[in-house]
């Protein structure tokens, strides 16, 4: 048996081929929408992609699921469990509906569906058998079921959906799925959907892989009996929920368009800028000193350099409405994957950063220090856009929260009258609010350089759990 192991880090996100070099063929578990990775390594082993299948319908990226098992004519493997709201309703090629107990062949490799209600009503995972070395199981692709650390958040349908009243299901479904797990062998290894800075789970541990034996011992979820102190403890902290959650579930629901039938951004001119920034997202892609000093208005950093620059673009993109990009030529394909994979497929056109010469945009950066003299007379107000576990942790004294995805929302929540200064960890997510501020019409905002890691550095007052 064959196993590769795919991660992206801007999503936090795992997937895996296995394969079967005896009979030349391979699966592949939960892809991610460009497929390339998946094409090459299969063509590197000499191996065919026959199988495709997915541990459930993805809320946090656009599944590959339907493009992979398009692109080779593999046999499409998805959940027919859950109810009627979360039943995938496209199906093409050779499309097999799995329910539990359900078993497939990878040649010597076998694979058996077991259903694990709880992160969603139709979540499955994969039970994995190398028969031509052993007659027993080898290990578990658990998804959103089991991470290494935690268990996957069950408030998604609620909280990203707005379905009502299905968080306490879900985390007494995740009970279940704890007391079946441990009665399995400690030996299984487990290979999870997601690693650290994934949101759907809290506090998921950043190694790659565990064994079932181990998490027994040191996951948090496998140390409870009770089942009510099970539930309290898994919805409690959770890191918000992004926007456009709820947008993945329904487009990995209905399928995916497919990347070929998307039409590739143009370059436009900077004559064709003023028209637009005003009525659509413009996302300037630049570094966030470069942005900082010069832009132009109205438009909202996300510098392509972040990690998580796919998870901050889907909190404030408008899904019915087209966005523009400001981006170095050679950066734009890239950029476009990294949109496309959170569903951001209406981008019609593109600017160099060359537009942005002669603009009259600026960013004000201030210095802890002087942050610290203006907050201690009053002179200015301090907004932490960190979530709410890192706020726990440790927070600037007299700072007021409002998680970053939410700012939107929350806009008249905010001080206009007064400087109001922006902070997050390190002074990248404060920027994007900063900007994002910017272009809503506040007129005095500054980014806290260095954010409360830099504030820390210089001894200046914390206060919080630390």
């Amino acid at each position: 048996m064959l196993l590769k192991y795919f991660y992206d880090k801007h999503l936090a996100q795992a997937s895996y081929m296995v394969g079967c070099p005896a009979c030349g063929e391979a699966l592949v578990i939960d892809p991610a929408r460009d497929i390339r990775s998946y094409l090459e390594a299969a063509q590197e082993e000499g191996l065919h992609i026959a199988h495709v299948t997915e541990t459930h319908i993805h809320a946090d990226f656009v599944s590959g699921a339907r493009e992979l098992a398009a692109a080779t004519g593999a046999r499409l493997y998805l959940s027919a469990m859950g109810d009627a709201d979360w039943q995938y309703t496209y199906a093409e090629g050779e499309t097999v509906l799995l329910r539990h107990g359900d078993r497939f062949a990878v040649g010597s490799v076998h694979v058996e569906a077991l259903h694990t209600p709880g992160h969603t009503p139709e979540h499955l995972i994969f039970q994995i058998t190398d028969t031509a070395g052993a007659n027993r199981p080898m290990g578990l692709f658990t998804g959103d079921c089991l991470f290494v650390g935690t268990v996957g958040r069950p408030d998604l349908l609620e909280e990203a959906a707005g379905f009502v009243g299905t968080k306490e299901v879900g985390a007494r479904g995740q009970f279940h799925n704890i007391q079946m797990l441990k009665a399995l062998p400690d030996y299984l290894q487990i290979w999870p959907g997601h690693g650290a800075g994934s949101a759907c789970g809290k506090g998921l541990g950043a190694i790659p892989t565990s064994t079932l034996g181990y998490e027994k011992l040191f996951n948090p979820a496998f140390q409870f009996s009770d089942e009510a102190a099970f539930v309290a403890w898994l919805l409690a902290d959770q890191p918000e929920a992004p926007r456009y959650f709820a947008r993945m579930k329904h487009v990995n629901k209905l399928g995916p368009a497919r990347l070929a039938d998307l039409p590739a951004p143009q370059r436009l001119t900077a004559s064709d800028l003023p028209g637009l920034v005003s009525d659509f997202l413009v996302i300037d892609t630049r570094p966030l000193e470069v942005f900082a000093q010069q832009h132009v208005p109205g438009t909202v950093n996300i510098p392509v350099s972040s990690a998580s620059f796919s998870t901050y673009a889907g909190w404030y993109v408008d899904f019915a409405k087209p966005t523009y990009l400001i981006a170095a030529e050679p950066d734009v394909p890239q950029i476009v994957r990294l949109l496309q994979a959170v569903g951001v497929d209406n981008i019609p056109g593109y600017f160099t950063p060359d537009v942005t010469d002669g603009a009259n945009g600026r960013l004000t950066q201030i210095t802890p220090e002087n942050a610290l003299r203006q907050l201690q007379q009053g002179e200015a107000a301090l907004l932490d856009v960190r979530n709410q576990d890192e706020v726990v942790e440790s927070r600037i004294p007299g700072s007021f929260h409002i998680q970053m995805g939410a700012v939107p929302r929350r806009l008249g929540e905010l001080p206009r009258q007064q400087p109001l200064i922006v902070q997050c960890g390190g002074g990248l997510r404060s920027q994007v609010v900063a900007s994002l501020l910017q272009r809503a019409g506040f007129n005095n905002i500054l980014n806290l350089t260095g954010g409360i890691d830099a504030w820390q550095r210089a001894g200046l007052p914390l206060e919080g759990d630390r």
